[in-house]
């Protein structure tokens, strides 16, 4: 049975909220959960991007807004490249994004804005390619089938299971995805089609930047398939078939090792003029990153955590308020691996 975006959150807060009160709090760097020296907080943030990231800073925003009630914080999911479009304008404090800031196209607005950032790693998530849960011949795909049924020149031409892998049934294919503003898009599009100046097919395609629709077709349509984040998969789990990739199935392990080909950081991004200028926005990072918080709104939103040593300098690099990205132009991390990006920007 689909479960809302809004439901899983719920269920988010209700279960950490009892861990997070046990816990005093959870706030890092000595800070707790409201202000400095106990004082509640109160202000606004908002908070747009990734819908993949969505459900772990919402749930993060209401267990803060349990000990902070006069701290409003809005946290939407539009889209990951619509999230860094309002962040570089300077209308968000915070941008939640499945992919890293964009080197050529959107450093360059935030810079022409003044808006000077930190960039912060908080789960890995793995996009997962799924099917409904009737269907009984799909197990595997491998990424050539992939960019056999997502490529532009696939539109209107591979429309059948049997176009993509002669040993399944000749039956019409519905395909659903998210839209273009999305970082699941980009990064499945560069990963798949390897093209990232050539977007992959669209106009027979069921869109949306909202993952649930997403999930909704494919739980409702037994020829779907379908990609968007491992969480989602997660949360559905009753309605849907995760397809491994050349083998190798989404997991904790093989999204944390990198093996799943489609595995990925999610990130948050945080405007230092808010920090400086905004009295809500640091006590909301503290408590967000807080060793207390993080890996169980991760865990709890069924992402990925990160590698202790990768959580540690992910929190040096809000800390020590280092800005500006560590991927190159490429999307790639600096010096191989995003640990090493991490420990050279220091």
């Amino acid at each position: 049975m689909l479960r809302a975006r809004f439901v899983v959150v719920a269920a988010l807060v209700l279960a950490l909220s009892l861990v997070v009160a046990a816990c005093g709090g959870g706030g890092g760097g000595g800070q707790g959960g409201g202000g400095g020296g106990g004082e509640e907080v109160s202000g606004e943030i908002s908070i747009q991007g990734s819908s993949t990231v969505q459900p772990i800073t919402q749930a993060a925003a209401e267990l803060f807004r349990e000990q902070n009630p006069e701290a409003r914080i809005q946290v939407g999911g539009a889209g990951t490249s619509d999230g860094f479009e309002a962040f570089c304008q300077g209308d968000t404090e915070i941008s939640d994004a499945s992919r890293p800031i964009d080197v050529a196209e959107e450093v360059p607005v935030c810079e022409e804005n003044g808006v000077e950032f930190i960039e912060i790693p908080v789960a890995f998530d793995g996009i997962s390619v799924v099917v409904n849960s009737e269907n009984d011949f799909a197990t595997d795909v491998t990424a050539e089938q992939l960019k056999t049924l997502w490529e532009p020149a696939a539109e209107g031409q591979v429309t059948r299971w049997s176009q993509v892998n002669p040993e399944w049934p000749d039956q019409e294919i519905s395909l659903y995805g998210p839209g273009t503003e999305s970082g699941t898009y980009e990064f499945f599009n560069e990963a798949i089609i390897q093209n990232e100046e050539e977007t992959s097919r669209l106009s027979d395609v069921e869109t949306s930047e909202d993952d649930n629709v997403l999930v909704q077709g494919v739980s409702g349509d037994q020829n779907a398939l379908g990609y968007f984040g491992y969480s989602y998969y997660e949360n559905n789990r009753d309605s849907l078939k995760a397809l491994s990739i050349d083998g190798v199935s989404p997991s904790a392990d093989t999204i944390r090792s990198g093996e799943y080909l489609l595995s990925r950081p999610l990130f948050i991004y945080v405007s230092t003029q808010a920090l400086e200028n905004n009295d809500a926005v640091q006590p909301f990072v503290d408590f967000y990153l807080a060793e207390g918080n993080l890996n169980r709104l991760v865990e709890a939103a069924k992402y990925v955590t990160l590698p202790d040593s990768l959580a540690q300098e992910s929190r040096a690099q809000y800390e020590d308020r280092t800005t500006g990205t560590v991927f190159t132009e490429e999307g790639e991390p600096k010096g191989g691996d995003l640990q090493a990006a991490l420990e050279q920007a220091q």
